[in-house]
């Protein structure tokens, strides 16, 4: 069954509209499937129960990656955090990372989205390891505990402020992103106005914003009070806006740094010569002009200037970074 991009992991929602990463990223399917039944949700109706990849498996195909070359592994799964339940050998999603930072040469690690639940205490202790890459994608969905239980979302306000609080503490530079369904049944203005005072409180550093539409042998599809197209539409608008506002401060606070980057394509040319674009350790999107044979390497980047969607940089120099 083909899902609909909403349902579809936060990077490679962007991978699969023309973005970046071929050759330089491998995308690892380590899980798929999902045991929770968010009432929104299709994943679990056409993927079914959650499965999970031996762990030996996946270390051996990264393995195999890092010897073609590819600088950057991204784990990706339904709910990487159920990663090994099914399996019955006591492996975890934490046993999974520390045995791919143990037993594979791949320079930079990235997990595509998490769930805010089932996170061990000492899961953020993995970042210990630079190779790991400071980035988090956490659905949120909304920051209304109410509507987080109609959305039979295994989360809450006090919870995932505390999971936010204890990543930041971990992860130094780290980017934490979500996802924010907008117009849900049952939503009032009031509990909009809840999530945007709660989305400014978390400070995400980049949202990805939807307009709740029914799915077809969803729970949620048959709720009452469904919220009329043209709140809904507003309401979109305003958390878009919201989420741009954060991403510029975010992108802001780096400019004047120096920032590895993986360079991924070229994606024009002008009198100053080559436009490159790749991203940052943290997942920021970086353009800059540079030469030709840029492709697939990863070096230092001053900041100069600070977009919504971006940043605009200038390479340093054009020696290798190597993972520590």
């Amino acid at each position: 069954i083909e899902l609909p991009v909403f349902d579809r992991e936060p990077i490679m929602r962007e991978f699969l509209a023309g973005g970046m990463g071929a050759h330089t990223r491998a995308f690892i399917k380590v899980q798929d499937g999902c045991d929770n039944k968010c009432t929104f949700c299709v994943t679990t109706v056409a993927r079914g129960a959650g499965q999970s990849r031996h762990l030996a498996d996946v270390v051996t195909e990264i393995q195999a990656f890092a010897a073609a070359g590819y600088q950057e592994a991204v784990l990706t799964g339904v709910h990487l955090g159920s990663y090994g339940r099914d399996l019955q050998n006591n492996t975890t999603f934490y046993h999974l990372i520390q045995a791919i930072l143990d037993h594979t040469a791949i320079p930079r690690l990235r997990i595509s989205s998490l769930e805010p639940w089932e996170i061990p205490d000492d899961f953020f202790s993995l970042w210990q390891n630079p190779r790991l890459l400071p980035h988090l994608h956490m659905p949120l969905q909304s920051g209304s505990d109410k509507i987080l239980r109609r959305m039979a979302r295994r989360t809450s306000r006090a919870s995932f402020r505390q999971l936010a609080q204890a990543a930041r503490a971990a992860i130094p530079d780290l980017n934490l992103s979500t996802d924010i369904i907008v117009g849900f049944p049952g939503e009032t203005a009031t509990d909009f106005a809840e999530t945007l005072d709660y989305v400014k409180e978390i400070g995400f550093n980049r949202l990805h914003v939807f307009s709740y539409s029914p799915r077809p042998g969803t729970a949620a599809a048959q709720f009452p009070d469904q919220v009329p197209g043209p709140a809904k539409k507003e309401r979109t608008r305003r958390m878009i806006a919201l989420g741009k506002k954060l991403s510029l401060q975010f992108h802001q606070k780096y400019v004047g740094q120096s920032l590895n980057v993986l360079w991924e394509t070229a994606v024009g040319a002008d009198n100053g010569g080559l436009r490159w674009a790749g991203y940052t350790d943290n997942y920021i999107r970086v353009t800059a002009h540079g030469p030709a044979d840029l492709f697939n390497r990863v070096t230092p980047v001053e900041i100069e200037e600070a977009r919504e969607d971006g940043v605009y940089g200038r390479v340093l120099h054009e020696n290798v970074i190597r993972a520590a």
